[in-house]
């Protein structure tokens, strides 16, 4: 297959979701993911395809004092080019992991799309990173090259290892054996040659999080990511010339999700708006000022925009999205009288695209996460016994192998008891329970490991959470559990204790939110700091300047 033909039949496939945008039913029973042929590099068949000769904007990043970058797609596919040659000038090969630990600036574009002509690997990489974190993910994702800001490269002092080190801008000291990539942009190459990459080349490198274990590194390739992000663009519905806007940090997947693959997908622009500290007055105006048409958050952001003066309008806002976790009702609601649009939910992971959501123009329920998006085989497994479970009921989410899914990841690099474990049974395992209704739409219940009985009840912590803050005197909450041994009858059982996390409004005070909890039922609860550091950690608040309360709740054993 030609590179015509890979680009056509992309194209083919991206404007039949377009067209079906709004009919969920036909769109599922219609698409496929695109054949591409055996030669496969997204940055050259796709975006370069798109934007050769292209004046529209691409890329538009806004920042805090008001100053801002616009770049269009021919701009950047110019730029790319450039800096794909200079890194090859650097050493830099195809098959190469490259870690890439920028924030929100035109170079990091510019960079994904070189190392990806080069047919090298990205590895993105937060700047929260610390330096263990960062000897950890060198070795483990055996990296070639770093690339990170001036004022970052002290983390990697003193790290052993053979990895080239780029800098973008010059740092204070020239000879210091960091490579300024700025000096790239002052010569001038032709358009870089295809490499040659086949549809199951790797092209990212993702680490998870690791909150409770040590990240697992997520290895997608030429086409599960970029091909595979056709249902994410379909999930946000987006379309030629919108403005996005998605609020991610670099690093993370759901940034290359909605902030690199499923708006160029689209031929939309991507927009930012940088801050140090969230504001939601300054991000309403800058929706307004910019004629965003299309706006993804998590819902912790959500919460504080209903907390705003929303009155304002929505501007030209057409989509609006929630990602990241589960959308309480109270949210859709309030956004939806504000503003008179409906706030939609969504499901996927780093180890795949957008899997489930709900769609632009399709009913949604609260609480649910939507139904199956186009080309994603979702199914409800029985944890018990590991079959089908056919119709209503409930079951871990997992992917159906048997019909093989394009944008599921490779696995997990150099862990093959997590892919064999991920990978049983024929199904890939999420992790996650969810339930579905009559009508096939699904809704979040919690992660395998954290639903937990009170009183011979099961109860997730998005259940707590959602009831949490429907009181006026909270703001946001967050609630985790954690394993408490409970002496009974001279024999200790193990229960569950859910720690209840909450951040006050403005103007209530810590005995509010103590009356309200014993109000909306939620049983004996009790204020054990009115100041918690933990808490206000895991709500990325300052306990100096916010209100933070810590309550607890005991609930019965497990049998």
């Amino acid at each position: 297959m030609t590179v015509t033909s890979a680009t056509e039949n992309y194209r083919a496939a991206r404007d039949h979701l377009i067209a079906l945008r709004t009919d969920h039913e036909v769109a599922v029973r219609e698409f496929s993911f695109p054949d591409v042929g055996e030669r496969f590099n997204w940055a050259i068949d796709w975006f370069d395809a798109i934007a050769r000769g292209n004046d529209a904007k691409a890329l538009v990043i806004v920042e805090e004092d008001g100053s801002s970058r616009e770049l269009t797609f021919d701009a950047i596919a110019a730029r790319s080019d450039r800096v794909a040659a200079w890194l090859a000038t650097q050493g830099v090969r195809k098959g190469d992991p490259v870690i890439l630990m920028l924030g929100n600036q035109v170079e990091l574009w510019d960079l994904m799309l070189a190392v990806m002509k080069l047919g090298a690997v990205i590895m993105p990489t937060t700047t929260a990173a610390g330096t263990s974190d960062l000897e950890d993910r060198i070795a483990r994702g055996h990296a070639r090259f770093v690339v990170t800001t001036p004022s970052e490269t002290w983390k990697f002092d003193g790290i052993q290892g053979d990895f080239g080190r780029i800098s973008v801008g010059e740092t204070s000291d020239p000879g210091d054996g960091w490579a300024n990539l700025f000096t790239a942009y002052e010569i001038n190459v032709p358009p870089t040659p295809h490499p040659g990459t086949a549809p199951n080349d790797p092209v990212l490198l993702y680490f998870t999080s690791g909150t409770t274990s040590r990240p697992k590194l997520v290895e997608h390739t030429q086409v599960s990511y970029p091909v595979g992000h056709l249902s994410t663009m379909y999930w946000l519905g987006l379309r030629p010339g919108d403005v996005h806007l998605n609020i991610s940090s670099p690093g993370w997947a759901k940034h290359a999700w909605s902030c690199f693959f499923a708006p160029w997908i689209a031929e939309a622009t991507i927009f930012l708006y940088n801050y140090k500290r969230f504001d939601a007055e300054a991000l309403l105006q800058q929706l307004r000022e910019k004629h965003v048409t299309s706006f993804c958050a998590p819902p912790t952001v959500w919460r504080m925009l209903i907390n705003a003066d929303l009155s304002g309008g929505p501007g030209d806002l057409r989509e609006v999205i929630g990602a990241g976790e589960p959308l309480n009702p109270e949210v859709i609601a309030q956004v939806e009288k504000a503003w008179g649009l409906t706030l939609r939910d969504g499901y996927g992971q780093t180890e795949m695209t957008a899997a489930i959501g709900n769609t632009p123009g399709s009913v949604v329920k609260p609480g649910s996460m939507g139904r199956p998006l186009p080309g994603m085989p979702v199914a409800l497994v029985d944890p018990s016994t590991g079959g089908l479970v056919e119709g209503e009921g409930e079951g871990e989410l997992c992917l159906d192998l048997s019909a093989h899914p394009l944008s599921l990841m490779t696995g997990y690099q150099g862990d093959e008891k997590r892919n064999a474990e991920a990978m049983d049974g024929g199904f890939y395992h999420t992790g996650d329970v969810a339930t579905r209704d009559a009508e096939g739409y699904i809704t979040y219940v919690g992660r395998t490991d954290d639903v937990f009985k009170a009183s011979d009840y099961k109860i997730s912590p998005f259940e707590l959470e959602s009831v949490l803050i429907e009181h006026p005197a909270v703001a946001e909450a967050a609630v985790v559990f954690i394993w408490t041994a409970v002496l009974e009858r001279s024999r200790w059982k193990y229960g569950d204790r859910s720690l209840r996390y909450v951040l006050l409004d403005a103007g209530h005070i810590a005995e509010n939110v103590a009356l309200a909890a014993t109000a909306l039922g939620l049983g004996s609860c009790q204020i054990a700091a009115f100041f918690d550091e933990e808490a206000a950690d895991l709500l990325g608040v300052d306990p100096d300047e916010e209100p933070v309360v810590y309550m607890s709740a005991v609930g019965r054993p497990r049998p």
